[in-house]
């Protein structure tokens, strides 16, 4: 007889993540419960599977194999549910960040119902950094890579983010000619100020006091700022390469931050054919 999956589930979480809490968090359970299956798990082999530590968990050395084997046949098993449930209803859930979703998917979504009219898609938010696991979908776009077995990551965008405004703000106040006169503008902030100190340090600078500007928590609202010319902001210019390449945007400096991050598509691995269909198509789409 098998021991409970409920309780193999909650052990391949808190293996995975090295925490009850964090499994906890996952799962949306309460850290009693995961701390309740892991001793019928533990009750079941007649062995500890976890050494217990002040803030967290670390398997036993001969459990990492479980541990493992069981990843592997979860993601196998989500990958082949979320497949029967496609064909089931002819859909395909797309989980889109908005920054990609507005500029990019759904532009372009069009060409991509048109070419596929059997073929039902649902387009949902995915926040940022999120992971397939959590996503509830057939396709993640998002920013981050995501390694390991039963995932599939394409690359769509460089991160590198540089100093960007409006030809309109530039009229107003004069395009600066130097990283100095960039960092003393109207700098527009993505979340917090932290962005724009990274760049005046790559751009060998120490300001004297805080950087000055608004902040704005959703990255749309501050692409609708620095296209509307309220000033400059850092923006991933490949992301903006349509607005750039229109002349809405205009580059203002070749220093650039975050260049080894990106953008990435995620499907699970192997990929259902529609996913597949969908990743080539909005692969392509975004290499024009």
């Amino acid at each position: 007889m098998l021991p409970s999956l409920s309780a193999l589930r909650v052990f391949e979480a808190a293996a995975r993540l090295n925490s009850f809490s964090r499994a906890a968090d996952e799962l949306h359970v309460t850290h009693a419960a995961v701390s309740h299956q892991i001793r019928l798990l533990e009750n079941w082999f007649g062995r500890p599977l976890f050494v217990r530590e002040k803030r967290s968990v670390r398997l036993v050395p001969d459990a990492s194999a479980l541990a493992q084997t069981l990843s592997v046949s979860l993601m196998r098993i989500e990958a082949e549910a979320r497949a029967f449930r496609m064909k089931a209803n002819g859909e395909l859930t797309v989980a889109c960040i908005a920054s990609i979703a507005t500029r990019w998917l759904i532009p372009a979504l069009p060409d991509f119902l048109s070419a596929n009219p059997d073929l039902n898609v649902r387009v949902v938010y995915a926040i940022t950094e999120q992971r397939f696991r959590d996503a509830d979908c057939d396709v993640l776009i998002t920013l981050g890579e995501e390694m390991g077995e039963g995932r599939e990551c394409t690359r769509l965008f460089s991160r590198a983010n540089r100093p960007v405004a409006s030809p309109r703000y530039l009229e107003r106040r004069g395009r600066p000619q130097a990283a100095q006169e960039i960092a003393g503008a109207d700098l527009l902030h993505d979340e917090t100020p932290e962005r724009w100190l990274n760049w005046c340090r790559k751009a060998g600078l120490r300001p004297a006091g805080p950087l000055r500007g608004p902040i704005f928590q959703d990255f749309n609202l501050l692409a609708t700022a620095v296209i509307a010319g309220h000033g400059i902001a850092l923006c991933p210019t490949e992301v903006f390469r349509r607005e750039i390449d229109s002349g809405d945007l205009v580059i203002l400096s070749d220093i650039e931050t975050l260049v080894d991050e990106g953008y990435f598509l995620v499907t699970a691995k192997p990929a259902s054919a529609p996913a597949l269909t969908f990743r080539d198509w909005f692969s392509a789409i975004t290499r024009r």
